[in-house]
């Protein structure tokens, strides 16, 4: 799946998957080594993450039901929490410098091309 930010024409993950049942949700990228450059986990349902066990920082790009980012957190480093963002939906962790990269802000329409947001 191709992750773009629909508001400023960018992919944001060109090779994306959903972690979408509990035990990937908690897992995420736990026991990676690192994200590679369009790299991509939609973690959905979802309002907080942590970044227990990781091994580097990553960017989280919080996106409510109607596709757009309510919350960021740019290089997350390990043994962090997030806060709970109760307008998001779901999270989308990305390699660190991607939301700097790609301009991507609070407000941001987000496109998943392959997936959709399912309806509540």
């Amino acid at each position: 799946m191709t992750i773009r930010n629909h508001t400023r024409q960018l992919d944001l993950a060109s090779y994306a998957v959903v972690a979408a049942s509990f035990a990937r949700r908690l897992r995420g990228w736990m026991g990676k080594r690192r994200a590679e450059l369009g790299e991509g986990l939609v973690i959905y349902p979802c309002n907080s993450i942590h970044s227990c066990f990781m091994r580097f920082p990553f960017d989280a790009v919080f996106v409510s039901r109607q596709g757009r980012v309510v919350h960021l957190m740019q290089a997350m480093p390990p043994w962090r929490v997030s806060p709970v963002v109760r307008e998001a939906c779901l999270v989308i962790e990305l390699p660190a410098g991607t939301v700097a990269s790609t301009g991507t802000g609070i407000g941001d329409e987000i496109i998943f091309e392959g997936w959709q947001i399912p309806a509540q």
